[in-house]
């Protein structure tokens, strides 16, 4: 995948998500979680539009680093919702799915990115 097709997957999760949160029921915690769920969600493309700005490798692979906790805090935050039953729970599978995904995908990033160790043995 290029930078530019990531930049628009985060971009097209981030706005699943908010479609999502704009429907969920107005209680206090149904409220609180999701606005935990939607900062989460957008900061996935918000840090990978740095990350693929990165001064240099080892700026890369941390904003990468911040890419996959902000991917995997969305995952809980939707795990929480499913939980307590809060929101469309089968608009939630596919949200997860592709949390997961680009998760996996960032972590193959910084995978690749970062030097290899040789052994010093």
């Amino acid at each position: 995948m290029t930078p530019e097709e990531m930049k628009d997957r985060t971009k097209a999760f981030a706005i699943a998500v908010a479609r999502f949160v704009m429907d969920v029921p107005s209680s206090f915690v149904a409220k609180r979680l999701a606005d935990q769920l939607l900062r989460s969600a957008t900061s996935v493309g918000s840090n990978y539009r740095a990350a693929s700005r990165a001064k240099s490798r080892a700026d890369f692979v941390a904003k990468m680093g911040i890419v996959e906790e902000e991917a995997d805090e969305t995952m809980y935050w939707l795990d929480l919702m499913t939980e307590l039953g809060i929101g469309d729970l089968e608009s939630i599978a596919p949200l997860r799915d592709e949390a997961n995904q680009i998760v996996a995908m960032t972590v193959a990033s910084i995978n690749t990115a970062r030097p290899t160790r040789k052994n010093v043995f």
